[in-house]
């Protein structure tokens, strides 16, 4: 084709609006302003927390006593609330979270029926034991500081106690409560706590979390957020200060948020020095051996020890006891100061966690550290237990396990490893940056399987990161049962894909592609330091995102945290042109030819060629129409091209002699989001460039665009997203010339049995190899 002078200026060509099967309500460019809540004193328009951002304080002084016979915990505890809000508080809400094992909690009344096609052992026993566990918190006392008592009410997770008077701004109230409950077999009931019980030795291993009343959040976005723990959606919770003591039998180890306040009282001299040996250490030393954890299996409790721990500035406590546990540390660099790096695991976890867990919580201090802001703790834990994965300030519990006889398979590894980054690495999502778990999943889940993904890529080469990567989300992202990011923890379907692997796939397209690496990092570090212990909400991140950056971004979060849209993009054509010099001397050949070409390609033309024709017979037939060429270039035609040419700046006669190809390369976006343009351009000589066009091309037309490429060599081919980094659901239309998909098939044969075969086979292998028996005397 050939282009006209006057298109010359044009570098996007807008195309006819076309349908496709995801559809905005408006402008997917159109910014957020209208969904976002309005910045104010609190949340400032910029994303930072606002002059006047207020948030509470929970202390903590609780004694709990573990009955290792009964599997039971006891406790009382003290709470010293204060109220930094503006506003009057004439009671407080107090979670419950063990009441989520009672019979008839809402989250286990309102849980779905299995699909019965892939109803495992796992939930059938969660069913079993459900049914008959008396699980649940036993209140026995809930008291003022004078130790008066206090009207409450138990709303199933949710406690309301009335104060003995309104708590005006800036006051404190103290609440006591007493409590006791079953711990829960979390082996048989799937739970972020419990305990397991090991048959072939008689002892159990207890990870203790959301064992005691926890406030309520009380934010200026919710006002209490007491909607009920259902199991999914986890925790919104208040910072403050915890004295823990633990009562637990004298023969057990116990791992635990904080500081360990009265170590002569309950560690050997033999384990004080090998930790004092190992405060110098960068590489894992055994505190308790292999040998001495097997030992002391064998023992029998002389009585009762206490251990106290002491934290500060956490939002939340957990601990793990037993007299299973092998334990070792080492300490890593964070800044100008040393941090503990520990694991405990029972013999069950070797020799997979010797050798990898104290190692992934070394790596992910240091990378997190480095990436998003230091460490503030003493001591970050790795404990080994029933529960596959969960976490709390300074201590996590993994369930990555090898075979019984000491293999694992890869995946079991890498299981480990990255369970152990994802879990320490909740130090700073959302254990520091403390956003609202029970409403926004994504919020931690999402930002710290990004920042997990980054840390396995630098743990080695080619990890194997099971999310992170864009293509690993494009499965889900075109299944038409989904919902958007932004929907409450309790409603997500596909809980993984949607909370954790779809903002984390997000954040590395804007970190690659949208953003750039460098500018990305700057604004998510941004982020983080504005909201280390506050209480950020999704508004928050975007605007600070953008405001750190300088780049709109609304278009992307409006595309993939609020529409169920994805990314497909395609080549639907491409058109050359060449420029047109209107000189009749070196077009006319050049038309002379095109023409010659399509006559000469003409099936018919090229089976008639030397038919006897009747104008053979009478050629006076042949008249002046027959002779003439309406190519040929005459007198006038050149005229007529010289007074163009006077008529032309001298500017514009250079642009005449432009030597170049004129490509109009037309996408359409069949997926719906807006998404970068990047292509592989190959030319005739078999060189390549990659050309990378912004999001906003799509600005007019979401479903179809032109974008005009002026080249000096002849193009080959063009390629779609050749690095796979926009997380495009089809690649198959990414190519023009187009390809062909390459798929394969595996040849099968049946192999036919009748019963009478059956049976035979069945008889021959109740006697032996082959249907011998073996003859008396003999050892097989």
């Amino acid at each position: 084709m050939k282009l006209l002078t006057w298109f010359l200026p044009w570098l996007v060509l807008a195309a006819p609006a076309a349908g496709h099967p995801f559809s905005y309500e408006e402008d997917p460019f159109r910014q957020l302003d209208e969904i976002l809540p309005d910045p104010n004193g609190v949340r400032a328009a910029n994303g930072a927390p606002g002059p006047a951002y207020w948030q509470q304080r929970a202390d903590y002084q609780i004694a709990v006593r573990l009955d290792d016979e009964k599997q039971r915990l006891t406790g009382s505890e003290t709470i010293t609330y204060t109220n930094n809000s503006p506003l009057e508080l004439a009671y407080l809400w107090v979670q419950l979270d063990q009441n989520r094992f009672e019979a008839g909690a809402l989250g286990h009344q309102s849980r779905e029926a299995p699909d019965f096609r892939e109803f495992d052992y796992r939930r059938l026993r969660d069913e079993l034991t459900r049914a008959e566990f008396d699980g649940g918190y036993e209140i026995t006392k809930v008291a003022d500081a004078g130790g008066k008592p206090l009207e409450h009410t138990i709303v199933d997770t949710m406690m309301r106690i009335e104060l003995p008077e309104p708590l005006p701004p800036g006051g404190v109230v103290g609440i006591g409560i007493d409590w006791e409950y079953a711990v829960v077999n979390a082996k048989h009931v799937r739970a972020r706590g419990g305990y397991e019980y090991f048959e072939d030795d008689g002892n159990y291993l207890y990870t203790i979390a959301q064992w005691y009343p926890r406030v309520a959040a009380f934010t200026d976005v919710t006002g209490w957020q007491h909607k009920q723990f259902l199991g999914r959606g986890e925790f919104a919770l208040e910072f403050g200060d915890y004295e823990v003591a633990i009562t637990v039998p004298d023969d057990h180890l116990v791992a635990s948020t904080g500081v360990l306040q009265n170590a002569p009282e309950v560690l050997s001299v033999k384990q004080r020095e090998r930790l004092a040996r190992a405060e110098s250490s960068a590489k894992p030393m055994f505190i308790v051996t292999p040998e001495e954890a097997k030992a002391n299996e064998e023992s029998k409790p002389a009585g009762m020890k206490t251990w106290r721990f002491r934290a500060e500035r956490v939002r939340d406590f957990a601990w793990a006891s037993s007299r299973k546990f092998i334990w070792d540390a080492a300490r890593v660099e964070v800044g100008e100061k040393k941090v503990w790096a520990m694991s405990f695991y029972p013999k069950e976890g070797e020799p997979l966690w010797s050798r990898f867990s104290t190692h992934a919580v070394l790596h992910t201090l240091d990378f997190y550290s480095r990436y998003v802001f230091e460490y503030p703790y003493p001591v970050a834990i790795s404990v080994h237990g029933p529960v596959y994965g969960m976490e709390y300030p300074m201590i996590c519990f993994n369930g990555p396990r090898p075979e019984d006889d000491g293999t694992y398979s890869r995946r079991t590894k890498y299981g480990l490893i990255s369970v152990v980054i994802h879990e320490v690495g909740h130090n700073w999502f959302p254990m520091i940056v403390n956003s609202d778990e029970r409403q926004w999943t994504w919020m931690d889940e999402g930002l710290n399987t990004f920042v997990q993904f980054l840390a396995e890529q630098e743990w080695e080469e080619k990890y194997p990161s099971r999310s992170g990567h864009p293509p690993k989300i494009t499965g889900y992202m075109k299944d038409k049962d989904t919902v958007p990011i932004m929907t409450n923890s309790e409603s997500l379907k596909n809980f993984g894909a949607n909370a954790y692997a779809k903002p984390a796939a997000a954040l590395n397209v804007l970190r690659e592609t949208i953003m750039g690496r460098e500018n990305f990092d700057y604004a998510f570090r941004e982020y983080a330091n504005r909201w280390a212990f506050k209480r950020p909400m999704p508004a928050d991140l975007f605007r600070s995102m953008e405001d750190a950056s300088g780049v709109d971004l609304d278009w992307f979060w409006r595309g993939w945290f609020y529409t169920t849209g994805h990314v497909d993009a395609g080549i639907k054509r491409v058109r050359l042109y060449e420029l047109d010099t209107r000189d009749p001397d070196r077009e006319r050949p050049k038309d002379r030819e095109e023409k010659r070409e399509k006559e000469d390609k003409q099936l018919t033309n090229r089976r008639n060629e030397g038919m006897a024709r009747y104008t053979d017979r009478w050629p006076e037939l042949l008249d002046f129409y027959n002779n003439y060429d309406e190519f040929e270039v005459t007198d006038k035609d050149r005229e007529e091209f010289r007074e163009m040419l006077e008529e032309l700046e001298e500017d514009e006669k250079e642009l005449l002699e432009t030597k170049r190809y004129f490509y109009a390369v037309e996408f359409d976006n069949p997926g719906g989001l807006p998404t970068p343009l990047i292509l592989r351009v190959t030319y005739d000589d078999d060189e390549s460039e990659i050309v990378r066009h912004p999001a906003e091309i799509w600005k007019k037309d979401l479903g179809e665009v032109t974008r005009l490429m002026v080249t000096k060599r002849k193009i080959k081919s063009i390629e779609l997203d050749p690095f796979l980094e926009t997380a495009d659901t089809d690649v198959n239309n990414n190519h023009w010339p187009a390809k062909a998909e390459e798929l394969s098939f595996s040849l099968l044969k049946k192999k036919r049995r009748n019963l009478m075969q059956e049976k035979a086979e069945e008889e021959a292998g109740d006697n032996g190899d082959g249907g011998e028996t073996e003859k008396a005397g003999e050892t097989p």
